[in-house]
């Protein structure tokens, strides 16, 4: 897809986008089934060259999903099935129990404000939320958009984009191959080394009319990375879980408009927008969150 506003409709309108470290009424929700917390996965280690991984899923998208334990799960080297994208959560590593628990409860009004409008409609979209393990422990996998672009140069986003209308029905497996297609194309990741575990419920972008759905993805073998098209992204890298869920790491980002929402100062870069508040989010609910400053606030060009 060639429109900017196709290829990353995601963060390239988080401006506006989802507050999604707030519930409707600004109440800081509590984790479904009670608050209970999990020491966050990884611990930090020295930084060393790395290479990420991918794989399929299929689910109900109104209240988040996962696959049932026992659902097998294809290999890492099986040939990419394009007829069916298998959800499946048997094999992961234990530490993304958390996850899978909190896909399979959160509300859709945990996650954002704005949620997709009633009777459809929107621009549908999807972004994989790639978890994979590296020499520094968990890791999630992000792109930074190019500094000559026109709107939000710079910007570190999901792999995501809209749907094709090969990727299906937007109401089933549309998402999943959608979220691997772009992240093939926008990364060069092999995705038949991606295990899909589940889907977060589908969040509303106002200003873009896009409904985006975050995939959740465990990169189970991990291929090499890299900018495929260095006119849209500047590079390709993973975020230790252990440096998101920092204290010192994290801020409010406050655009120029007056719009506020959470940050993480990571790999020097600003994460900020709708992949900051899906970041927190996933924290939040899967008990990895650590107290930081809410009072911390950070400009959009910080770093610059």
């Amino acid at each position: 897809m060639s429109d900017d506003g196709e290829k990353h409709g995601t963060d390239s309108h988080g401006a506006r986008g989802p507050h999604t470290h707030e519930t409707p009424d600004g109440a800081r929700p509590h984790p479904p089934g009670g608050a209970q917390t999990h020491p966050a996965p990884g611990a930090p280690r020295a930084r060393q060259p790395y290479a990420p991984r991918a794989q399929a899923v299929g689910a109900s998208r109104a209240q988040g999903a996962t696959a049932p334990r026992d659902t097998p799960g294809p290999a890492a080297s099986a040939p990419q099935d394009h007829g069916r994208t298998p959800l499946t959560t048997e094999g992961l590593p234990s530490w993304l129990d958390p996850v899978v628990r909190a896909a399979a409860t959160v509300r859709p009004d945990q996650l954002s404000r704005f949620l997709p409008p009633e009777g459809g409609g929107g621009r549908q979209s999807a972004v994989l939320v790639l978890f994979g393990e590296g020499e520094r422990g968990p890791e999630l996998l992000l792109m930074e958009r190019a500094g000559s672009l026109r709107s939000h140069a710079g910007q570190p986003s999901f792999p995501g984009g809209s749907l094709d209308p090969e990727d299906g029905d937007p109401r089933g497996e549309g998402p999943l191959r959608a979220a691997l297609r772009e992240a093939e194309e926008e990364t060069g990741l092999d995705p038949r080394g991606v295990q899909l575990f589940g889907v977060l419920p589908s969040l509303f972008i106002p200003v873009s009319d896009f409904v985006v759905t975050p995939v959740l993805g465990w990169w189970r073998a991990p291929s090499p990375v890299f900018a495929v098209d260095p006119a849209e992204t500047a590079r390709v890298f993973t975020v230790p879980v252990s440096d998101l869920t920092d204290p010192a790491n994290r801020a409010m980002a406050v655009h120029p408009r007056g719009h506020q929402g959470p940050a993480f100062l990571v790999e020097s870069a600003l994460v900020w927008g709708f992949t900051a508040g899906v970041i927190d989010r996933i924290l939040h609910f899967a008990g990895w969150e650590r107290p930081w400053d809410r009072d911390r606030r950070v400009p959009l060009d910080w770093g610059s």
